[in-house]
């Protein structure tokens, strides 16, 4: 086994050798993004920096992770593995700017937001916030691009081509509807839990966890068995996932998050959380929500309202045990001879990242 792709499985390590790819990749010629000079220079470097950020890169790490799943790791198509993992995290950023322009996010990660970053530097324009917006759209349409040439320059055998193919254009369709779904039910609370979840699972439970282990597994050559014992473990946490991002996004710290902790009221978020507050509320607690909820100009004072109607719902409990629940639903999908014990170790540490954290 090569030294890249080493038994211990150090989640750090995986991490560094992702990044080395995305920052190989995304300086080839052969990655379709125009030479960092002249006028496209801005787009280049913009995208460039916005993808090498610091990240949790958890998508890579699960492709890695499904190869290892697959038993792949023998290292022979290192390469091809390295560069679809790294692929998938441009796709990611794809939708990060896409997604911060629909829901007018401000910061990303701690910084501004890809509109925000080109209105600020072209602020001396009378239709800066335009132009900002504009430009972020291209800059999401290069990375979807450059994610193409990733996967198209990744030496992929006819057979992978075959199946790893099909299982990406399945990912970017449900993410896809996923969003317009979102888009649909955004702007006021409602009680319906069941649509809310849906989203999570099309938006965050397929795209974030399952979808990346099964393009590792296949392109390892993994049969049905091993892919639905992988989604098995990746659908419940998944879920567990963006329940807790559904927390985070309402009582988290911005100063870890690096989101405002209004974005989700200000946009009336249709969140499980919001669903379960609505569907449990009061007359007089309903009338709350309804008022402040989706309200473009929210302040602390009516989102400390909002949160008392969230937490005395008995909502945000309520979604702690979902989340507790299918946290330990999935630990025990790794219970099974079908992963090796350092891949499910490395797929328990994966399991508390995403559903025990605070970023």
């Amino acid at each position: 086994m090569s030294t890249d792709l080493a038994p211990t499985l150090d989640l750090d390590a995986l991490r560094e050798r992702i990044d080395t790819a995305l920052a190989q990749g995304l300086r080839s010629p052969s990655a379709a993004v125009p030479a960092p000079r002249g006028r496209a220079g801005e787009l280049t470097r913009a995208l460039t920096d916005f993808v090498l950020a610091p990240g949790k890169r958890i998508r890579p790490l699960l492709c890695v992770l499904g190869w290892h799943a697959a038993d792949g790791g023998d290292g022979d198509g290192e390469e091809t593995l390295w560069r679809t993992a790294a692929s998938l995290e441009v796709f990611h950023a794809f939708a990060l700017i896409h997604d911060d322009i629909i829901d007018g996010s401000p910061t990303r990660r701690g910084r501004p937001s890809a509109h925000r970053y080109f209105a600020g530097r072209h602020r001396s324009r009378p239709d800066a916030d335009a132009f900002g917006t504009h430009a972020a759209i291209l800059l999401g349409d290069l990375a979807l691009i450059c994610s193409n040439s990733f996967i198209h320059t990744a030496g992929l055998t006819a057979r992978q081509r075959d199946t790893v193919l099909p299982l990406l254009d399945a990912m970017r369709g449900e993410v896809l509807l996923g969003q317009h779904m979102d888009l649909m039910a955004t702007g006021r609370p409602t009680d319906d839990v069941e649509e809310a979840m849906t989203i999570a699972r099309l938006k965050t439970a397929k795209y974030t966890v399952e979808r990346p282990l099964h393009l590792g597994a296949a392109l390892a050559g993994a049969g049905p068995d091993l892919l639905a014992r992988c989604s098995a473990y990746a659908l419940p946490l998944g879920e567990a996932f963006q329940l807790r991002d559904d927390l985070l996004g309402v009582f988290g710290d911005p100063a870890v998050t690096g989101k405002p902790v209004h974005d989700d009221l200000r946009s009336g978020k249709a969140t499980v959380l919001m669903a379960l507050a609505t569907r449990r509320a009061t007359p007089e607690q309903r009338g709350t929500l309804e008022a402040l909820v989706g309200r473009a100009d929210l302040d602390e004072d009516g989102a400390a309202h909002i949160r008392h109607v969230l937490q005395h719902t008995g909502a945000r409990d309520t979604v702690e045990n979902m989340i507790t629940t299918r946290h330990e639903q999935a630990l025990r999908a790794l219970d099974t001879s079908a992963f090796a014990p350092e891949t499910a170790a490395a797929l328990r540490k994966i399991a508390a990242r995403a559903a025990v954290r605070t970023a």
